[in-house]
């Protein structure tokens, strides 16, 4: 392929349409929740992840895990965390069977921020969505966005 071949400059500028949705989406949810909530996508995203978390056996997430779950490297993601767990929102302690093993809980003042946060965070997703829409080339990735919430979960 060249650089001029049809095929890649469609791919190209697939690639660029997903990005600009992407930072769009990014933008107007950091914005709400950062004004309503005094949270970042990132932190509303961890905390969102870890309360997902059952009790019991095998029931909670590793660091790794967790990094992996938010899209972030390990040594960011323990620094979001140490942020979350300074403010309150967040505790770590040792796995039981595997010393090595250090888990994350969201608190209850975690939960009650969350709870709070997660209208903002919908009508936020949903404005910018809306607004893309209005895009002829965002508009199919909309969509698309849109039809991925109906597929059910696999392998979770």
């Amino acid at each position: 392929m060249t650089a001029t071949d049809p095929a890649l400059t469609a791919l190209s500028q697939g690639w660029i349409a997903l990005s600009l949705l992407h930072g769009k989406i990014e933008t107007r949810v950091e914005r709400a929740l950062q004004s309503g909530h005094d949270l970042s996508v990132r932190e509303y995203s961890l905390l969102d992840v870890l309360s997902r978390q059952h009790s019991g056996p095998g029931g909670h997430l590793q660091m790794k895990q967790v990094a992996d779950a938010v899209g972030l490297s390990q040594s960011a993601t323990t620094r979001l965390v140490t942020r979350l767990e300074d403010r309150g929102l967040l505790t770590r302690y040792l796995c039981d069977t595997d010393r090595r093993g250090i888990y994350t809980d969201v608190t209850p003042d975690g939960l009650t921020l969350l709870s709070e946060a997660r209208p903002t965070n919908d009508r936020a997703l949903r404005s910018a969505l809306d607004e893309a829409a209005e895009n002829p080339e965002l508009a199919p990735l909309v969509r698309a966005v849109e039809e991925l919430k109906a597929v059910p979960a696999q392998g979770r």
